[in-house]
């Protein structure tokens, strides 16, 4: 069943799709009246529905039932991205939403290769954003996760601290992730570096903050593939892979 989100709460057993989704829905998907799809609003309510009327503008549907969504992951995890090179940063948001991330704050850190300014961020961030909430109606999140406005590595630390928990993953050792989450988290931040990794005052920083520091290994992995191996990882130990 089609997996759509809406910009507000529905009270009402009727309500209208419209703008994009609208035409996503008569257009491209090519539904007719009577086939139904599933609305997920802000609060997470999960809503089925039926289509009443259609057109590129404006889709009327019927509400047959709703519940909240189960889909979320029972822990909350904010991703702390190094900037990659040239488009990788789309891949990881894409990937790691499907995985459950609730959260992603790209970060400029001192290895950084990629450093747009200003105006080209902005102009990232809302592709960014574009994807994140593709990926979420892809994979039937109950949330569009957010996709902060870049930090530097200091601005990231000072928001990791209202996590209960972070870690930072480094390329030159640290304990396991089984080892460092033995009791149960709501809110956990992740730190991945990008093609250079982290800088060891970096590491020292988030220790001194009250994070730990994590390995993923004997092998290096690339910068686009470290934060779903550590993504993966996380679910796993926390349970929600099952």
């Amino acid at each position: 069943m089609p997996w759509f989100f809406t910009e507000n709460e529905v009270s009402g057993d009727k309500t209208l799709i419209e703008g994009e989704n609208a035409r996503h829905i008569s257009k491209s998907l090519r539904m007719k009246r009577g086939e139904e799809l599933t609305l997920v609003t802000p609060s997470g309510e999960q809503l089925d529905c039926e289509i009443d009327s259609l057109s590129p503008e404006n889709v009327s549907v019927s509400v047959r039932s709703r519940r909240k969504c189960e889909n979320e992951p029972d822990v909350r995890v904010t991703l702390y991205q190094a900037l990659p090179k040239g488009d990788k940063m789309e891949y990881i948001i894409q990937k790691c939403v499907e995985l459950g991330v609730s959260s992603i704050v790209p970060v400029i850190s001192g290895r950084c290769v990629s450093r747009p300014d200003k105006k080209s961020l902005e102009k990232k961030q809302k592709r960014w954003q574009k994807i994140a909430r593709e990926a979420a109606q892809q994979s039937r999140r109950g949330i569009i996760p957010t996709v902060e406005k870049a930090q530097s590595f200091k601005q990231a630390v000072e928001l990791s601290k209202q996590n209960e928990q972070n870690i930072i993953f480094y390329e030159l050792g640290g304990d396991s992730v089984k080892r460092l989450i033995q009791k149960p988290v709501k809110t956990l931040g992740i730190f991945i570096g990008s093609e250079g990794g982290f800088e060891e005052s970096e590491v020292e920083l988030v220790l001194s903050s009250g994070g730990s520091k994590a390995t993923l290994g004997k092998r290096i992995l690339r910068a686009e593939t470290a934060p779903l191996a550590a993504l993966s990882i996380i679910m796993y130990q926390t349970g929600n892979f099952e």
